[in-house]
């Protein structure tokens, strides 16, 4: 397990203040935010962000226009949909959007952290390519 810098993402506060210290005892780094809007300020606020765990069905803008949000303005941070009210159709469409991946509530928190492990792995990768592309890209130019 590694530890990963993580947003969940609910306009359940229950939901989240329990997850919060659930997930907190398995050493990740999490801050919340209650609505999509909030989730995109946080995100612009720290960068350090790597995975987002966010609930399909909120008011006002619902996971769905988050998740397209947080892709267009955060490409590389990976987003695990989570919901109560789960469709094949929104888990599909999630998908499409370029979640990671679609979890239904309530979620086995051992899915929950395997999820988010691969989805920080996946983030760093991405990164990590990055680097070593604007590395040879800056290398081809000095040869």
């Amino acid at each position: 397990m590694i530890d990963a810098n993580v947003l969940l993402v609910d306009d359940e506060q229950d939901f989240v203040s329990t997850m919060v210290k659930r997930l907190k005892k398995r050493k990740l780094t999490i801050d919340t935010a209650f609505s999509g809007q909030e989730a995109l300020d946080r995100l612009a606020a720290d960068s350090d962000i790597e995975v987002v765990v966010l609930d399909i069905k909120m008011p006002g803008m619902d996971g769905e226009q988050t998740l397209r949000q947080i892709k267009t303005h955060h490409p590389l941070v990976e987003v695990i949909m989570l919901t109560g009210h789960a469709t094949v159709e929104s888990g599909i469409e999630g998908m499409k959007l370029g979640a990671f991946d679609y979890l239904t509530k309530p979620c086995e928190l051992d899915v929950l952290l395997a999820k988010v492990d691969e989805a920080a792995m996946k983030k760093r990768r991405h990164e990590e390519k990055i680097v070593e592309a604007r590395i040879k890209e800056i290398t081809l130019r000095r040869a």
